[in-house]
């Protein structure tokens, strides 16, 4: 029997810091360090076994258990999930019905903004149900690009809409996850955590696909289809939470965003706008509803071809509609036949709990249960073997789409594996604990900092699941320490996680694959993962051009040789055109301009219109400063974007030949040309 000690060093605040060390590595490595994310894991499991060993004093045979145990839990509970949800992913695309899928939803109307809403946000969090990891991001941003958006406006959005449904990602995952590092032993109390969540996110699913919308095409352009948003975001809302709180945490993104899409799509049956949104970048003027009928183009597909591209979905909602019926369970679990309880000799019931994390000293059980038959991956393997014959997909080639998809999915296995065992490790040794008691001197401001905890969790490793396996059990230990409910910090852990989805590194990169940098490794391994502005950049250059961002320096297909001359001015006479630049603006009417924009309905919040002398002139607008003070902030702003544009032509390109411009400079260049060209 081992018992817990929460202040190894003597040091509440050092002790406090070596527990905190393996979330440190891990999230400084994904999140600072750009290391990937599997290394990043193992890191962090490697340093969380050191430091349970020699700083918490665990038994070494103890902690290893510990680890693998956890990272037992995540091969059978977490990646037997994935992996065959991908498998059925992958035969969809590849019988070319993803693509009829695609088409059928994008053709029920015109309106950019009602395609948007259909599209990033219902199909978006139907895809974060069925397989979450980023998938939702990768497919609505090719839809998106397909149907006239910009990479840098499909990328954006689809990363916006990609939140509320993310707590119940990849078929309940996050939660499944939060179960086990919380109290694994109570089976009932996975449906209690899902119950939680599923009362605190309808809320954020009303205001989502509101703010998806005016981030498109600002306040005004909004309220024209308020209603349709409103059908969509509510009855997603309603869904959500009678299907976490009636059912589980598999299918209630499934569900609700089948649910959602119907109800929008039959809604808008009944009803339109009155001016209908054909441009994809948010600007122009809309077209009346009767010309946009006369013009719209419906998908080539027949009935038939559209019915069989949802039924591979429609199969797996079955499916596991009733693999997570109680009753179906139960049939389905013959002890030693198709469920087993595996004891961890070595760690269970060996581990003691102590004061003040707990009243009464309480030994923590170490028992895997496991029932493969009624498992939620078997349940998916059934109905992706299903619907592969519905597709007319023989033996042998599901067996090498299996085997593709096991491929292409090892890093992200072995990543899962890695942060399991990372948890399970802090759980067993009481580093979670420490940190717990720790964050419980934040009294009752802890709310805050608990559901901060998420958002910063879900931001720096990529998953809601990933963050609740680093902080589901600390957050119910401080609750207990606080006298707040364990349940309701926990379930604001997966909660407040789900808005730091938009801005994590994989879900841009993701992103960013997804929409043009899929074959040009070379160009993806150069950009900063946290860089999205470089990265939606050079997606532009791709749709643009059409050529790979790497191919678009150094080459050229001229048979001639080429001599590149770059003409420098004077700092000074720059500055001065400036200067003059900015008078003659505001002289020409540049802020009637702005103002007229404005009352257009554009959003000041809008990209185009955070740009340099747009910002500025808003606050002019507004009050807060006045001309000449804009006038000099655009100035000062404008001098530092020419030194780094003069910066970085110099840098970009060393065969380019730089002269300062003055008298001499013809001659010069005439002078360094013949010696080049050995005239």
């Amino acid at each position: 029997m081992w018992s817990q000690n929460y202040n190894p060093t003597g040091s509440a605040i050092v002790s406090t810091l070596l527990a905190a060390v393996p979330v440190f590595i891990l999230l400084g490595g994904l999140g600072f360090f750009h290391i990937p994310a599997h290394i990043a894991a193992v890191a962090g499991m490697i340093s969380a076994l050191v430091i349970a060993m020699f700083v918490f004093d665990m038994p070494s045979a103890m902690a290893g258990t510990a680890a693998l145990f956890g990272g037992t839990f995540g091969l059978v509970g977490i990646v037997w999930i994935i992996v065959n949800l991908m498998f059925l992913y992958r035969m969809t695309v590849k019988s070319g019905l993803f693509e009829v899928l695609q088409d059928s939803i994008a053709g029920i109307t015109n309106d950019k903004r009602l395609q948007l809403l259909l599209i990033a946000f219902c199909f978006g969090a139907f895809f974060e149900g069925a397989a979450g990891g980023g998938t939702p991001v990768a497919v609505c941003g090719a839809i998106l690009i397909g149907l006239g958006f910009s990479p840098l406006a499909a990328s954006g959005l689809s990363l916006i809409a990609n939140t509320a449904p993310v707590a119940f990602g990849g078929l309940g995952t996050p939660i499944i996850v939060l179960h086990s590092v919380t109290q694994p032993d109570n089976p009932e109390y996975l449906l209690t955590l899902s119950a939680m969540v599923g009362r605190q996110l309808p809320f954020f699913s009303v205001l989502v696909p509101f703010w998806l919308i005016v981030v498109f095409v600002g306040w005004k352009r909004t309220k024209d289809i308020w209603p349709a948003i409103l059908v969509a975001g509510g009855s997603f809302a309603i869904c959500q939470f009678l299907i976490s709180n009636y059912h589980g945490p598999w299918l209630v993104d499934m569900l609700a965003a089948m649910v959602s899409m119907v109800m929008t799509a039959l809604f808008l049956k009944v009803w339109h706008p009155a001016e209908v949104w054909t441009s994809a970048d948010g600007s122009g003027s809309g077209i009346s509803w009767e010309e946009s009928e006369r013009t719209r183009a419906a998908h080539k597909h027949s009935k038939a071809e559209v019915i069989a591209a949802w039924t591979p979905w429609v199969i797996l909602t079955l499916v596991l509609f009733l693999w997570g019926l109680p009753q179906i369970k139960k049939l389905l679990n013959v002890a030693g036949i198709t469920y087993f309880e595996h004891a961890w000799n070595g760690l269970n019931n060996l581990v003691q709990r102590v004061a003040p994390v707990v009243k009464d000293v309480k030994a923590e059980s170490a028992v895997l249960k496991f029932g493969w038959l009624s498992a939620t991956g078997t349940g998916i393997l059934l109905a992706a073997i299903a619907s592969g014959i519905v597709m007319k997909f023989n033996v042998g080639q599901m067996i090498k789409i299996y085997g593709e998809n096991l491929a292409s999915l090892k890093y992200s296995i072995i990543t899962i594996v890695a942060m399991l065992a990372l948890g399970y490790t802090t759980r067993y040794s009481g580093m979670d604990a420490t940190m717990g008691l720790a964050f419980a001197n934040t009294g009752w401001l802890y709310p805050f900092f608990g559901t901060l905890i998420g958002w910063v969790g879900v931001a720096l490793t990529g998953t809601d699941a990933g963050s609740n396996a680093l902080f589901g059990s600390q957050q119910q230990i401080t609750a207990n320490q606080l006298g707040l409910s364990p349940t309701l910090m926990a379930a604001a852990n997966s909660s407040g996680g789900v808005m730091g989805k938009m801005i994590d590194a994989q879900s841009i990169v993701v992103a960013g694959v997804a929409t043009g940098f899929v074959d040009d490794p070379v160009a993806a391994e150069k950009i900063d993962a946290r860089n999205y502005r470089r990265t939606i950049r050079a997606l532009e250059v791709i749709m643009t051009t059409g050529k790979k961002f790497s191919e678009q320096r150094g080459q050229s297909d001229s048979p001639y040789q080429l001599i590149t001359i770059g003409l420098i001015r004077p700092r000074a006479e720059l500055y001065a055109r400036v200067d003059e630049r900015i008078e003659a603006m505001f002289a020409n009417g540049f802020l009637d301009e702005v103002k007229k924009l404005l009352e257009s309905g554009y959003s000041p919040t809008l990209p185009t219109l955070s740009a340099i002398g747009y910002r500025e002139c808003i606050e002019v607008l507004e009050g807060q400063i006045k001309v000449e003070e804009a006038k000099q902030l655009i100035g000062r702003a404008t001098r530092v974007f020419v030194r780094r544009q003069a910066n970085w032509f110099k840098e970009s390109d060393p065969n380019i030949h730089w002269y300062p411009v003055n008298e001499g400079v013809v001659n010069e260049i005439e002078s360094n040309i013949r010696k080049l060209v050995d005239f």
